[in-house]
């Protein structure tokens, strides 16, 4: 809970309301570069994987400059199991030497944010205290990490999966179009269409029963968001991608005291993303076959060819 408390203030709804006006300009910003690209693009690679870093980097105060470093380390850190992604070898190396060249940059990110303060989240979390002490380095550019590409590449995902899921459900598209209020209820179910955090381990604190399954203490217990999220008991017709689902108590943000930090960022960049992108988007269709990352833990799709039309 205290490391949590150090960024919790940044991504709260009402704090958050003061960067609506930045997150639309790059929403647009990104929409008009479709526009100039013609009428192909692959959505994943280009759109969906830019929008999210630009915004979260911005949050934390990185140059533009670095931006395609990180995009570059997120991909790999997330798809190392891609041969695509990855780094190539097909071993753990693959993902702990991404992990070690992530640690570098965010070692001088500290070092730098702590001798000169520039007021924004990198140096709240460089500077941040518990019981009177700094972060020690791992613990610093561990948060930094987390922020980096877990606010990132789950993001992405849900945007590009959410077109995807549009274009394979014209009526749902059209529908959104005709009734743009809808969208933040949309968003919610793009989010629980790809659940792009597939699973976590967690531990048994007790002895339980679940569903006649008997779990005792101690025993690794997986949580598959995927699975939650179509769960017949919970939602009507869960294998249906429905643009007005109400209610959607999906899980894809987790729970408790684990519940995503980034939750309302990331609504917030998908719901813009799209507000700007629907009213322009005269036509669009697959123009090639959709691809995913290969991936036990976080991600979606690694390519979205399309053929589109913009106003």
């Amino acid at each position: 809970r205290p490391l949590r408390a150090i960024a919790a203030d940044w991504f709260r709804p009402h704090t958050l309301r003061g960067l609506r006006t930045r997150i639309h300009a790059l929403a647009r910003r990104h929409v008009d570069t479709m526009a100039r690209a013609g009428s192909t693009t692959d959505f994943a690679a280009q759109s969906a994987a830019h929008y999210p870093l630009h915004v979260i980097l911005t949050l934390l105060g990185l140059p533009e400059s670095d931006f395609p470093r990180m995009l570059q380390l997120t991909r790999q850190l997330f798809g190392h199991d891609d041969h695509d992604t990855g780094r190539g070898t097909g071993t753990p190396h693959d993902h702990t030497s991404v992990l070690d060249d992530l640690f570098a940059y965010f070692r001088d990110l500290t070092a730098a944010r702590r001798a000169e303060p520039t007021g924004d989240l990198a140096s709240h979390i460089a500077n941040a205290r518990i019981d009177g002490r700094l972060l020690d380095d791992v613990t610093a550019t561990s948060y930094y990490i987390l922020i980096a590409t877990a606010g990132h590449d789950t993001t992405s995902s849900t945007i590009a999966g959410g077109l995807e899921a549009l274009i394979r459900h014209p009526g749902e598209l059209r529908r959104l179009r005709e009734e743009p209020h809808l969208l933040p209820g949309a968003v919610e179910e793009m989010i629980r269409w790809v659940s792009p955090v597939k699973g976590f381990m967690r531990t048994a604190a007790a002895d339980t029963v679940v569903r006649g399954v008997p779990i005792r203490r101690g025993e690794a217990v997986l949580l598959s968001y995927p699975s939650a999220n179509r769960d017949e008991d919970v939602f009507d017709e869960p294998f249906r991608f429905d643009a007005g689902r109400e209610p959607n108590r999906h899980l894809a943000f987790g729970f408790g005291v684990h519940f995503c930090l980034g939750a309302a960022l990331a609504r917030m960049e998908a719901e813009a993303l799209f507000a700007e992108l629907l009213p322009r988007l005269a036509s669009v269709e697959f123009d090639g076959e959709p691809e995913w990352t290969a991936t036990t833990f976080v991600g979606g799709l690694k390519r979205l060819p399309i053929r589109y039309s913009l106003t």
